[in-house]
């Protein structure tokens, strides 16, 4: 039977994409691991592989579609000695199909479904809505879906598939499965995606819908008003999602600590003086991210990340910055901070801004961490208090640094350079003691500039 190639999720949060680009073409030969198309996702423009072997018998959704839901066909792939004869056609889509608000096409139960598939071997079961994959029973008499190159591998290995756990939508056996699995075991790759923290990190947080009466009753209100209705994109519905759901389930407190800058300003100029030769400009966000990240190694206990039902203490400094794109935001992260260089920190950091701004960030760019840094100072806001991305345990809002008179340690009244910093705090993962604890380790290393080269 052919195989229907779906809509991937090829990130966390990925409810629809954009068919950016088809690779291939009807006819053409592909093998697991080829690129078949690209594909815009919430966060980024990424490219989709095969994972299966066959010919392209039909591309069921046109290269520039937008709003193409997760699990939707996209074309059908045909398997030795099929034709495009043999395409039900239940499987292409119906009129409007390829819209925003497209449902995947359903197999009716009179007829044989077509195979599906939508993610990689490695990716987390994403897909929606019901089987798409024929099946084989089992010793049990469970109906056990497998790919048709995972069929034929077990088949030489001698291994029987129901006891085989899959890792493609809606728990299809691929080759991966296969290869990695022993008789009578379970891959350790489908094992380990149940692992708790697996799931708090990759689980789909779905947007909150507004009613159709709710939002053509707000409409009405503002009848006699000019305005205009802005569509939500991928991206925003993505943010409105985390933030819904980080001040909803996230208990925040805020801690909030001056900083005098005076010290950090003058190194900084001092170093990028000796800097300049190598093309190498240091910010003041550059020593914030360092600063951070050794303060997680000063008090490990607040490196740390919510995971359902147990927190994760991390071993590394994870730091998450966030930065401003068009449309929304992203938090790429810098990982191992704390044993990098500034210089190091702040060449990564411009290369994975620069990255985000253009939608070319891959996901484990901008997934993970402990900690994140949200920086508004650049645009004269004094202070702030800033939400928590899930499933981190803090975040800093950092504000502008702003010249005001402050009193010595000699008691005289002099001018400083003073930047404000609210820390904001998961208290399920990080106490109250924990969070100053942090916050005061952040501040003297800031500082203390020369501590951060020690």
């Amino acid at each position: 039977m052919p195989t229907e190639i779906l809509m991937p999720a090829l990130s966390p949060t990925m409810e629809e994409g954009t068919l950016a680009k088809w690779l291939v073409k009807e006819g053409d030969n592909v093998s697991s691991g080829d690129l078949l198309a690209e594909i815009e996702t919430d966060k980024a423009t990424m490219e989709f592989e095969a994972v299966d072997e066959g010919v392209v018998g039909k591309i069921l959704i046109a290269e520039g579609t937008e709003g193409v839901k997760v699990n939707t066909p996209i074309a059908v792939l045909l398997e030795d000695g099929e034709s495009a004869d043999d395409i039900d056609a239940s499987t292409a889509p119906k009129k409007g199909d390829a819209d925003s608000h497209a449902e995947p096409a359903t197999p009716k139960a009179e007829t044989s479904p077509a195979k599906g598939y939508g993610d990689d071997a490695g990716a987390a079961q994403q897909a929606k809505g019901g089987d798409a994959a024929p099946a084989s029973s089992g010793a049990s008499g469970d109906r056990v879906f497998a790919s048709p190159l995972a069929r034929r591998i077990a088949a030489d290995k001698g291994l029987d598939l129901s006891q085989i756990t899959g890792s493609g939508p809606n728990g299809r056996i691929v080759k991966a499965d296969v290869e990695s699995a022993k008789p009578g075991q379970k891959p350790a790759a489908a094992e380990a995606e149940k692992a708790p923290a697996a799931q708090a990190d990759k689980a789909p947080v779905a947007a909150p819908a507004a009613p159709g009466a709710q939002a053509e009753q707000i409409r009405k209100m503002y009848a006699d008003r000019e305005f205009e209705e802005v569509k939500l994109d991928g991206m925003r519905r993505t943010i409105a999602a985390r933030l819904t759901e980080a001040k909803q389930t996230i208990p925040h407190f805020y801690l909030r600590r001056d900083i005098k800058l005076d010290a950090l300003l003058k190194f900084r100029s001092q170093l990028n003086k000796q800097l300049e030769g190598r093309g190498v400009k240091l910010s003041v966000n550059d020593f914030i991210i360092k600063a951070s990240a050794l303060a997680l190694q000063a008090v490990p206990d607040a490196n740390a990340v919510w995971a359902g039902d147990r927190v994760l203490k991390l071993k590394p400094s994870d730091v998450a910055v966030a930065v401003a794109i068009e449309g929304g935001l992203f938090t790429p992260v810098l990982r191992d901070a704390e044993s990098r260089s500034l210089s190091s920190l702040s060449s990564q950091m411009k290369d994975l801004a620069k990255r985000a701004r253009d939608k070319k960030l891959a996901p484990h760019e901008y997934q993970g961490g402990s900690f994140a840094i949200s920086n508004l100072g650049m645009f004269g806001i004094d202070n702030f208090d800033a939400v928590i991305n899930p499933p981190h345990g803090a975040i800093l809002a950092v504000g502008a640094g702003v010249k005001k008179p402050v009193v010595n340690d000699a008691g005289e009244i002099e001018v400083a350079t003073v930047m404000s910093v609210t820390l904001s705090v998961d208290h399920r993962v990080i106490d109250g003691a924990l969070g100053a604890e942090l916050l005061k380790q952040i501040a003297e290393a800031l500082e203390n500039p020369m501590m951060m080269l020690a």
